[in-house]
């Protein structure tokens, strides 16, 4: 099988490490990629927003398969471009994706689903975004109703940052806040099955503690030690598969990753929002704990088959992604600065720990910073207390100018 995986960050590096560990591949390629995913795939240039030039790159290599990384690509219809090329596409058609591309569009579907979710006003004027303020309270959670890269929302005490961030976006989601910690569920679909992944927890502001602003994720780690262990079957039941029904039953079938963000809340699983492709950095944990190859379980997404999917395999083990993120970031960050130590990793600290690219690219024989979030360093151990010792112990090893990353991913639940 011919694949080629779209997007170009640490999500899409996990992808192309687990594809290109699948013997059923025989050609992997990646558009546009990184500078760690040319290691384990041929790259290629494309602008990842247009679906015909994606379709045509899909055409002339051959691809069996074409697996569309980042959400703007979905939203923006490039799977529905591949797939009218006659070329299989893990991921949703442009209408199921606004799934991510809405979220007044999610909310409605919740809706009529019967899906538990928060109490939510859709507003478009200072008097409707006021109004939604004051019925609330404290904690405010203002959320921009269409893409935002993952920082989109904000969850603040402070009334005045609420207001400005509400006035700030076209449309603007507010809703009320959830207590409860925060579970990433993912699951596979193909229209009409549904096969749910192993949940994950990440870590969504920059600084320890949970303090600081929200970024796109620091940090995640698999499994959770502290879940229901009948939390998957419940969410299956009361969001997952309801969701998908709701779509198929509209006359826009969800085929390829559905994301459900939960909080385990005193009431309850509620979803705090759908993303409609897989999470960075939790698809770095999940993936490294599948044991079944990757690439047939995306196909048989892709070709509305997953009722004939084998049960998936996965390994005991528990995984934890640490993010090396950039001065600066989640502001302007600074790019361009040499990162040493990789090959010490490689040689030290594999197979347990590797590290999956996100934001680099190559500048001669040196590989460079060329984003935000730089690398995702991932390991795996027989607990998490091992895995996050052989994450952080590689983390220790990179060398990158004013660099930032937290030191408690996974902590409480490592039990330390």
């Amino acid at each position: 099988m011919k694949v080629l995986v779209i997007g170009g960050g640490a999500r899409e590096h996990a992808l192309c490490r687990s594809l290109s560990l699948d013997p059923d591949v025989t050609a992997l390629y990646c558009a546009p990629g990184n500078a760690g995913i040319a290691e384990v795939a041929e790259l290629r240039p494309v602008d990842q927003l247009d679906g015909a030039a994606v379709a045509a790159l899909a055409t002339e290599l051959g691809a069996d398969l074409v697996v569309v990384g980042p959400e703007a690509p979905l939203v923006a219809g490039v799977a529905d471009a591949v797939r009218a090329a006659g070329v299989p596409v893990f991921g949703p058609s442009k209408e199921a994706a606004q799934l991510e591309g809405s979220k007044a569009f999610a909310k409605d579907v919740m809706a009529a689903a019967g899906v538990p979710t928060a109490r939510s006003y859709v507003c478009t004027t200072p008097a409707e975004i006021d109004e939604a303020l004051d019925a609330f309270g404290a904690p405010y959670v203002v959320k921009d109703d269409g893409l935002a890269a993952g920082k989109g929302v904000v969850v603040t005490d402070d009334v005045e940052a609420a207001r400005a961030h509400a006035l700030a976006c076209d449309r603007v989601v507010i809703e009320e806040y959830l207590d409860g910690p925060e579970v990433s569920l993912f699951a596979i679909c193909d229209g009409t099955t549904v096969l749910p992944l192993r949940p994950a927890q990440d870590f969504k502001r920059a600084l320890d503690g949970d303090e600081g602003p929200n970024t796109g994720g620091m940090g995640a780690y698999s499994p959770l030690p502290w879940a229901d262990p009948k939390l998957v079957d419940e969410v299956m039941q009361t969001v997952l598969q309801p969701t998908v029904d709701e779509l198929r039953r509209r006359g826009t079938p969800f085929s390829g990753l559905l994301y459900a963000g939960l909080a385990i809340t005193s009431r309850g699983v509620r979803v705090i929002e759908f993303n409609a492709r897989f999470g960075d950095p939790e698809t770095q944990v999940v993936l490294a704990r599948l044991k079944t190859p990757l690439a047939g379980v995306l196909l048989n997404s892709a070709n509305g088959t997953l009722a004939d999917q084998a049960p998936l395999s996965w390994s005991d083990d528990a995984a934890v992604t640490v993010v090396v993120a950039s001065h600066n970031y989640p502001d302007t960050p600074r790019t361009g600065d040499p990162i040493e130590g990789l090959a010490e990793i490689a040689e030290q600290d594999a197979p347990h720990a590797y590290v999956l690219h996100a934001g680099t690219k190559r500048d001669g024989d040196a590989i460079v910073s060329a984003g935000g979030r730089v690398l995702s360093v991932t390991a795996t151990g027989s607990d998490l207390a091992e895995a996050r010792e052989r994450a952080y112990a590689a983390v220790g090893r990179i060398r990158l100018d004013g660099s930032q990353h937290r030191t408690d991913i996974a902590l409480k639940a490592a039990g330390a």
